[in-house]
């Protein structure tokens, strides 16, 4: 068994490892960093785009099958 070329050996190893590391962690601060500018700058009112609420038709009509949805899960459990 030849320590010297087994030490080496796991010396390449921890390079190639060390490389990987800061190829990650470079990768994962530069989506970090994009992420953060993109929700800094795509606000819907700094570029003017109007967002669309839901309207009061929709709203009520969500409410009442929520509400039908909540009666149903309340007559299974009873």
């Amino acid at each position: 068994m030849d320590i010297s070329r087994i030490v080496a050996e796991l010396k390449q190893e921890r390079e190639r490892i060390s490389r990987a590391i800061e190829a990650l962690e470079g990768s994962a601060s530069t989506l970090g960093e994009k992420r953060l500018s993109d929700t800094a700058h795509n606000g819907a009112a700094s570029e003017g785009i109007k967002r669309r609420g839901m309207t009061p038709e929709h709203r009520r009509r969500l409410s009442l099958a929520l509400k039908r949805r909540w009666a149903e899960r309340q007559k299974k459990g009873s």
